[in-house]
């Protein structure tokens, strides 16, 4: 089960990602409530039942702590799962913060074309064994330019070790990978590097679920919002909230769950 949903800003969607028989992953949505928040969640669930409730096993999140709460509190017995495209996201926002953060001591102003830092942004977002090899010597050549770029490069080493866990062959590889970044990370000097790491060891349960729980993520959860985006924009908007729910529910699969008949 997932909370998540991109339809208009007030609504949070719940999708089902219960593999089906032949264990081949499936999304269907199942509901769209008014609200992005912990209770909006939290009060969904409360509404579906006890027997409902008790089904669930696994609930993967972005890091945000209203759906943690709701999670322990209605899904006591379910493992909640912080979703790895949002580990590896968090990451890449500490790399560009601190590489903002060095550019703007350096030359005292925002990005511009000619600046070394400003023009490997993107590669900096990569992951390193996607790289070609000019990009490589770009990267080389960008942190040579200056020794306080070497600030950036740690914070982009910190950030591939993270996305590495993810990568690894084995949850087993993958968890003595993420285990050694809750531990380093917090006590990185750069600043936006600790601060990611103090963010990841909040929420080391849930970080750390991933490897046991068959690499649970929102994958399919993001299929679903693809689908809502795409049919909102054929439809040009809707101004009724209910008829753009059951618009949602018809092609995302929901109208077939019982709670919705």
């Amino acid at each position: 089960m997932e909370d998540g949903g991109r339809g208009p800003k007030q609504l949070t969607g719940m999708v089902d990602l219960t593999p089906d028989e032949y264990g081949n992953p499936r999304a269907r949505l199942l509901d769209l409530v008014p609200g992005r928040s912990g209770k909006a969640y939290s009060d969904w669930l409360k509404e579906r039942g006890e027997d409902f409730r008790d089904g669930v096993e696994v609930a993967t999140l972005d890091p945000f702590h209203g759906y943690k709460n709701a999670i322990d509190d209605q899904l006591e017995d379910a493992t909640a799962v912080l979703d790895a495209f949002h580990v590896v996201n968090l990451g890449t926002q500490a790399v560009d913060e601190v590489r903002r953060r060095v550019q703007q001591e350096i030359h005292g102003h925002r990005g511009r074309k000619n600046d070394p830092l400003y023009g490997i942004r993107m590669i900096l977002r990569c992951g390193q064994e996607k790289l070609t090899d000019r990009q490589r010597a770009r990267l080389d050549k960008a942190i040579a330019a200056d020794e306080r770029h070497d600030e950036v490069l740690v914070a982009w080493l910190c950030a591939q070790q993270l996305r590495s866990a993810y990568k690894a062959t084995s949850p087993v590889e993958g968890r003595r990978i993420a285990e050694k970044v809750l531990a380093s990370l917090p006590t990185c000097p750069i600043p936006e590097i600790k601060r990611l790491g103090k963010t990841l060891k909040q929420w080391r349960e849930a970080f750390l679920a991933y490897f046991d729980t068959g690499r649970a993520n929102n994958g399919g959860t993001e299929a679903i919002n693809g689908l809502i985006e795409l049919h909102r924009r054929i439809a040009r908007g809707f101004r009724n909230r209910e008829h753009y729910r059951l618009r949602m529910l018809l092609i995302g699969g929901g109208l077939a769950h019982p709670h919705l008949r």
